[in-house]
């Protein structure tokens, strides 16, 4: 028990660390704040959800006596939060059937064998933690829209001079156009951040010994069907206008990121039959990262998939005809 309660205590300590290192405006500070979930889900896919519980509290705890109630409230909702919840679904399993005994052991009682929880619902719940925690980082900024963008933009315009004393009117319009692009971008980050954060935490895990799931086929990721419905309706908010419209304009991009995780599984499936198969997905993600408008591609193709079933018609395909009956 004290082991257990010690490797929570690092955790929670590692993972407050590196959340309170965005203080000293180093560079590397950015890639630590965003890494921040990684200890916590470690702790939490490894030893279970309850340690990463106890230590998500007492790092919360921490920060608050150090650093004041916000960092708390920030810690708790865009760090512990996450990283236990999502600890805790990735070993979420129930028993279904049963496997049938083999003739050695005919008289023992079979075993069930255990449906793990989907990977399209571990996306469906990171693209809900990612426009939470975009949601609350906006909302410290003011109460309706139009604080929020006035803070932004007299935040991006301050930015600017500091660069580049003699704005124009060009480099106001162009602040115009990054004020309505900063939601969107920003739950895209968290949305890539926390899906980085949750496989490099279950890598670890299954490198040490520790996962107690096998490793899911992440080319069948596949979102929820109703997902469709719930980014066609957020689409049609995105025109209303005020907070609801800001609302509607990161839940959106969730999801599309979303669709775009389940666009990369569709790629990944569809190039199995490509003696080139290395070279093209390899360009495809070198293209994304070096651009990201191409991403788009992949969000249509995460699409296409979930009206029309590429993978499924593809795998079908692959599959030898059944044999004739004598």
């Amino acid at each position: 028990m004290m082991a257990f309660g010690l490797i929570a205590l690092i955790a929670g300590a590692a993972s407050a660390l590196m959340f309170a290192s965005i203080i000293s405006g180093a560079m590397i500070s950015l890639v630590l704040f965003y890494l921040a979930p990684l200890p916590l889900m470690v702790a939490a896919i490894g030893w279970g959800p309850l340690c990463a519980s106890l230590g998500g509290i007492a790092a919360a705890i921490g920060l608050g006596a150090l650093f004041g109630l916000p960092y708390c409230i920030a810690f708790a909702v865009t760090v512990a939060l996450p990283a236990w919840w999502l600890g805790h679904l990735a070993l979420l399993g129930r028993p279904v059937g049963s496997l049938a005994p083999d003739a050695a052991s005919a008289k023992s009682p079979p075993e069930p064998g255990i449906e793990w929880y989907p990977v399209g619902r571990l996306l469906l719940w990171i693209a809900g933690f990612a426009t939470l925690t975009t949601m609350a980082a906006l909302l410290t900024l003011g109460s309706d829209a139009e604080t929020i963008t006035g803070t932004l933009r007299r935040g991006l315009m301050r930015l600017l001079r500091t660069t580049d004393p003699q704005t124009s009117g060009e480099a106001s319009q162009l602040v115009d156009a990054l004020v309505r692009m900063v939601p969107a971008g920003a739950t895209i980050i968290a949305m890539m951040t926390l899906t980085l954060n949750l496989w490099l935490s279950a890598k670890v895990t299954a490198t040490s010994g520790r996962l107690r799931r096998p490793w899911p086929d992440l080319m069948a990721a596949e979102l929820p069907p109703m997902t469709l419905v719930a980014l066609c309706i957020a689409l049609a908010f995105c025109f209303t206008g005020g907070l609801l419209a800001i609302v509607a304009q990161i839940a959106t991009a969730a999801l599309m990121m979303a669709y775009a995780l389940t666009g990369f599984a569709v790629l990944h499936t569809l190039t199995l039959a490509l003696k080139s198969r290395t070279f093209w997905l390899g360009s495809t993600y070198a293209v994304v990262v070096v651009f990201g408008w191409p991403v788009i591609a992949m969000v249509i193709l995460g699409l296409a998939d979930a009206v029309f079933g590429f993978r499924e018609r593809f795998l079908r395909s692959r599959q030898p005809p059944p044999l004739p009956t004598p």
